[in-house]
């Protein structure tokens, strides 16, 4: 029982990274579930009045009541209002109601006889008053009942409140005075010779809005409701909108929180683990590198949580979401292969959480393999600018293409998706200080800041140039010839030129202690034993590590002042104290305390830092002498397994070897022995 505890713990202790990563994925999952509204989101489908229906033929799948939206319906009841007949009913004592009326007001004599005037002209015809909630508008006529008898009437045959003023003024000098007794009459005095009838008229109103609706009123299961091809027309509008809603509401009754949030975890488990495996199938470094693996789950989080943000603030605003962050900052910061497929996990999971998933999915998947086209070679900051414009033009675009797929016009274009689209693109401009956060968050070194590095103009390569020349010149040579190594090889060619150009910063602690630095007869290193002068030498790796952090160097950078001695000994010092002990001892203090390169951009700075300071020693640089000596180094460095740790193959060390020869013969100009031609005879004469 023991035995296979310890052997479970081992291999809980051997597997802890991938128990690691996989634990984090789930937590990921959860997370994201938990960002988004819990409420499930109905289905809803892609459509507008006059455009073309492009799906396949809808059916109904369960019986459902057509509703009319609420713009239709009002404007329906808007149409039946203006059609509706008004009733009205006789007032016979409305005359005398008036003449009643005026008398109990207190205005003089000779106006009260004028208002008189206007009464009796008035009840001559008629008064009728519009009802409160209807409009006389254009109606012609109105219905007079008498008992349960009507009859139509003319409304130009009765005085209304609109042409009382005409008579008024006839009766008085002044449109003041006229106006003070228009209101007096219509506030006071005037009765309707003829009643509203509210009961009869709403009866009416009824009748006719039930006319005005659709003639079916209710789906049966498995009937069509808008074919493949088929204009959307406002009643078919109505038909789709009815189903959308009664989806909604059976989704809600029956609606299960416990499985559906299970079946959402499943799917987000099932994305990330795809995207989990073909990592490991490719053998990608995000999974060895547990830094690498963090960033790659929190840029998903963050975009997780943005969208999720947006989606509970507005649903509709769900593109406003900068997604393209996401592929952008991993192809930054790791490659082209892991942020296409991170971004299509992405989206895929944020699709099963988004209202319509088709069309987000089609927009931010197509953004995506755009965005990481153009920073596939990002070497200035202000390119950032231009992806924004890039990712403008083609949300534009696409969204510009579908409408025209679907209205077959450009008239039902909105504006305000343009606007959307350019505060998504201008919102992606925000991976650029998200870079230096996460750089410094992570650890994590970008192209852009090691391009920033390359110029010889950083405050460490001007000091070393005016402290150690020889040694600056030395880092040029190796940085130029590392970088053209590994581009013909495979690898990171900025990365190793860096590498190049900063690995012996460390000499600037003792610059006159290095041949290369050293201008006159003065050698310091006479005055020293060789385990002295060796120490001294193998010690500017160590004072480059220190100088390197002192100036906040990544440690990718710091990387290559470690390993490009590797554990290998300090050749000169060491041969002259086998010299003078031939019977051995101690020589460790003559070793470089490495570590040994591991990867191919180390091993590539380590050979080409021994080759380039060996041929400044060569007395002859015939061509013979320069091809030994590098097969030589690279021979030896083999030899002491200086690439044990490093993916570098034999093809691969022959490609480099075959390199070092022709850039160092370049370099020191070794130039083909040609045979001396002698003179023809008729020129000597």
């Amino acid at each position: 029982m023991r035995a296979q505890i310890k052997r479970l713990m081992g291999w809980v202790m051997m597997e802890l990274p991938s128990i690691y990563k996989m634990f984090a994925l789930l937590v990921a999952s959860m997370v994201i579930l938990l960002m988004f509204p819990g409420e499930p989101v109905a289905t809803r489908y892609n459509y507008s009045v006059g455009s073309i229906w492009n799906g396949d033929d809808l059916y109904a799948p369960f019986d459902f009541a057509v509703v009319s939206r609420a713009s239709e319906r009002q404007s329906r009841e808007e149409r039946a209002r203006a059609a509706t007949i008004l009733f009205y009913t006789p007032v016979n004592d409305a005359a005398s109601q008036a003449e009643e009326a005026l008398h109990r007001l207190s205005v003089p004599r000779e106006e009260k006889l004028r208002l008189q005037e206007v009464l009796h002209e008035v009840y001559r015809k008629g008064y009728m008053e519009p009802p409160h909630d209807f409009s006389l508008g254009e109606r012609q006529t109105f219905v007079l009942m008498e008992g349960n008898v009507g009859g139509e009437r003319a409304i130009s045959d009765y005085y209304t409140p609109a042409s009382l003023y005409g008579v008024v003024q006839q009766r008085f000098s002044s449109d003041s005075a006229a106006l003070v007794a228009e209101r007096m009459l219509k506030d006071s005095v005037l009765k309707p010779s003829v009643a509203y009838d509210p009961l009869r008229t709403e009866l009416e109103l009824a009748s006719r809005m039930a006319q005005t609706e659709s003639s079916s009123q209710y789906v049966e299961a498995g009937e069509l409701v808008v074919a493949k091809g088929e204009r959307i027309t406002p009643e078919k509008a109505d038909l789709i909108h009815s189903l959308e809603q009664e989806q909604a509401t059976r989704w809600g009754e029956h609606y299960n929180p416990m499985g559906r949030n299970v079946g959402l975890l499943v799917l987000c488990l099932i994305a990330f683990g795809a995207l989990f495996f073909f990592m490991k199938n490719t053998q990608h470094e995000v999974l060895e590198d547990t830094r690498k693996f963090n960033f790659l789950l929190v840029v998903i989080l963050l975009m997780a949580g943005i969208t999720a943000m947006l989606v509970r603030m507005e649903p509709s605003w769900v593109l406003l979401a900068p997604l393209c962050i996401a592929p952008i900052l991993v192809r930054i910061f790791l490659d082209m292969h892991v942020a296409l497929y991170s971004h299509l996990t992405l989206i895929i999971i944020l699709g099963n959480l988004v209202p319509n998933s088709f069309e987000f999915t089609f927009y931010q998947l197509i953004a995506g393999i755009v965005s990481l086209i153009a920073v596939r070679n990002f070497e200035k900051r202000s390119k950032f600018f231009v992806v924004a414009l890039v990712l403008f033009l083609t949300y534009s675009a696409i969204y510009t293409a579908g409408t025209l797929s679907q209205d077959t016009n450009l008239s039902n274009l909105q504006l305000q998706r343009y606007v959307m689209f350019f505060l998504n693109a201008t919102l992606t401009l925000l991976a650029y200080p998200l870079i230096y956060i996460f750089e410094k968050l992570f650890g994590l070194t970008t192209d852009l800041t090691l391009m920033e590095m390359t110029s010889i103009n950083t405050p460490v390569l001007r000091e070393l140039s005016q402290t150690a020349p020889g040694t600056f010149q030395h880092a040029l040579q190796v940085a130029n010839i590392s970088e053209s190594i590994i581009t013909e090889i495979g690898g990171n060619a900025l990365l190793a030129r860096v590498g190049g150009l900063y690995h012996d910063i460390g000499k600037m602690a003792n610059p006159l202690y290095f041949t290369e630095n050293q201008n006159n007869n003065f050698n310091p290193h006479d005055n020293l034993g060789y385990e002295e002068s060796a120490q001294v030498i193998i010690a500017h790796v160590h004072d480059g590590v220190d100088l390197a952090h002192r100036h906040h160097l990544p440690e990718c950078v710091i990387d290559f002042i470690r390993t490009h001695h590797g554990t290998t000994y300090t050749g000169y010092f060491h041969a002259r104290w086998r010299q003078e002990h031939p019977d051995g001892g101690d020589d460790s203090a003559f070793y470089y305390p490495g570590p040994r390169p591991y990867t191919r951009e180390m091993a590539v700075v380590m050979i080409v830092d021994s080759v380039e300071a060996a041929c400044r020693s060569l007395k002859s640089h015939g061509k013979e002498d320069v091809e030994q000596l590098v097969d030589r180094i690279i021979e030896g460095k083999v030899r002491e397994n200086q690439f044990s740790n490093c993916n570098i193959t034999f093809a691969e060390l022959s490609a480099i070897r075959s390199q070092l020869k022709e850039k160092m013969k370049s370099i020191y100009h070794v130039r083909v022995s040609y045979p001396v031609v002698a003179k023809p005879v008729e020129e000597t004469t």
